[in-house]
């Protein structure tokens, strides 16, 4: 393991524990940036990342507050529909293409957090 990829997992990671998400969308840019991964492979990784990130997270949040199951399970049915989904379309869109997505996804929430 070298300095950088520590870096982003610590970065990645303490945001995600912080705001309960986000970690995507430090994850993504950094690997391609940093690690020069193309952007199919920054997506994949970073989805195998949210995973362990998630699961220690919600360990700790548990010990003070735990989640509503109901939405939990709701969510996640759907999440896991929409994952299958998005995995399957990742390999048909180009590198421009899939970078471009994700810049408007990451614009629109940050024009929302804003307002």
């Amino acid at each position: 393991m070298n300095i950088k990829t520590a870096s982003i997992g610590m970065i990645t990671g303490f945001v995600n524990g912080l705001f309960g998400s986000g970690g995507g969308t430090l994850i993504v840019p950094s690997l391609e940036h940093f690690l020069r991964l193309d952007p199919h492979r920054s997506h994949a990784t970073a989805i195998a990342v949210i995973l362990p990130l998630s699961l220690i997270s919600i360990l700790i949040y548990s010990r003070s507050s735990l989640p509503d199951i109901l939405p939990v399970v709701q969510v996640s049915a759907g999440g896991i529909a929409g994952g299958m989904i998005g995995a399957k379309l990742l390999n048909h869109i180009s590198s421009d293409n899939l970078r471009r997505i994700f810049a408007i996804f990451m614009i629109i929430a940050g024009v929302k957090m804003i307002l």
